[in-house]
């Protein structure tokens, strides 16, 4: 469900609502032209008016000065069949609306902003359509800001360049230190967390009123990972691109789009681990014949097994059903050689 309402400022835009059950979306060009979104869940705040854009090497003032040209809105429900996986049918519920919005003075470059709304949270992407002034171009940051509603316990990584291993830490968002956490993990070999607060996505929150709140992305293709940046005295996340060796997060040629960007919000936990809106915003498989894809077991060993730090265990996994067998350290090392020698 769709609503536009007024701003009380004249110098914004109207505030566009879309809803779908429990969740809903705000969108609006604030007083400077950015643009601004929040979320909510069963009428509590999930993400605080956050702003949005971006900083090119061509154009550092993508996130402001905007105009909207108009908006696109339809619905979805469909389903579809996954080649495996933990179901045989998933269904594709949302709400679209695309803003197309453009830069009032400079070039005039133009920007797209996709939302979906989901019964179990919102998604979005930035879309750069083929426009004469802007074709070839290299993003310095992206401006995407995820403003909290409170001091959620969260758990996370550090925003590690180079390792994904660590212990997951429980603390509240004021508490982040990714270099703390970094220096203490010395049984990871090389460890980059360039960002004493920065922390790796999915992140996982739990809210003191019972919401829990995941951010993550979806269709990362030709594009740099993200990593959140925490604002701890805020309470605010920003994106935080992956740069490559010279510092530039993204090169781009105009048509062109980057991953969604997804907040997942439930009541339930068991809610987010059931949720299939990543799947649904990934792209669909492009093979065609998947006559020959079929279930199949493999063994995976825990890296701490092999230092010593962890018992041992071995996970035979069968898809699309999961198995997991459990195996005492002493039987593990001549399965671990074995491996090795491989």
């Amino acid at each position: 469900m769709l609503f536009l309402l007024h701003s009380l400022d004249a110098q914004e835009t109207a505030t566009t609502s879309v809803t779908l059950n429990k969740v809903r979306l705000d969108f609006k060009l604030d007083a400077k032209g950015s643009p601004v979104y929040s979320v909510y869940f069963n009428q509590q705040p999930v993400i605080q008016p956050s702003q949005m854009g971006f900083i090119l090497i061509e154009d550092s003032l993508m996130d402001r000065n905007f105009e909207l040209l108009g908006t696109e809105s339809k619905k979805t429900d469909e389903s579809w069949k996954p080649v495996w996986g933990e179901v045989s049918s998933i269904r594709n519920h949302y709400e679209q609306v695309i803003f197309h919005i453009k830069q009032k003075a400079g070039a005039g470059h133009l920007l797209d902003i996709i939302f979906r709304v989901f019964e179990d949270g919102v998604a979005f992407r930035y879309e750069f359509p083929k426009q004469p002034a802007l074709t070839y171009f290299t993003v310095a940051e992206e401006s995407t800001q995820f403003v909290l509603a409170g001091d959620h316990t969260a758990f996370w990584i550090p925003g590690d360049y180079d390792s994904n291993e660590y212990t997951y830490t429980r603390s509240k968002i004021s508490e982040v230190d990714a270099w703390k956490l970094a220096k203490s993990a010395t049984e990871i070999a090389v460890r980059v967390a360039p960002d004493q607060f920065a922390v790796q996505t999915p992140l996982m929150l739990k809210t003191k009123e019972g919401l829990y709140i995941n951010i993550h992305e979806a269709a990362l293709v030709d594009y740099s990972s993200m990593q959140l940046h925490v604002d701890r005295a805020k309470l605010s996340l920003s994106a935080k691109l992956v740069p490559d060796a010279v510092g530039n997060k993204a090169y781009l040629h105009a048509p062109s789009k980057t991953p969604w960007r997804t907040i997942i919000v439930s009541d339930k936990a068991p809610d987010l681990l059931a949720s299939k809106m990543i799947l649904n915003l990934n792209e669909p498989s492009a093979i065609q014949q998947t006559s020959w894809i079929a279930p199949m077991k493999f063994i995976c060993i825990c890296g701490k097994c092999k230092l010593g730090k962890a018992p041992g265990v071995i996970l035979p996994m069968q898809i699309p059903s999961l198995t997991v067998h459990r195996f005492p350290a002493e039987n593990m090392e001549p399965i671990w050689l074995m491996l090795n020698a491989i």
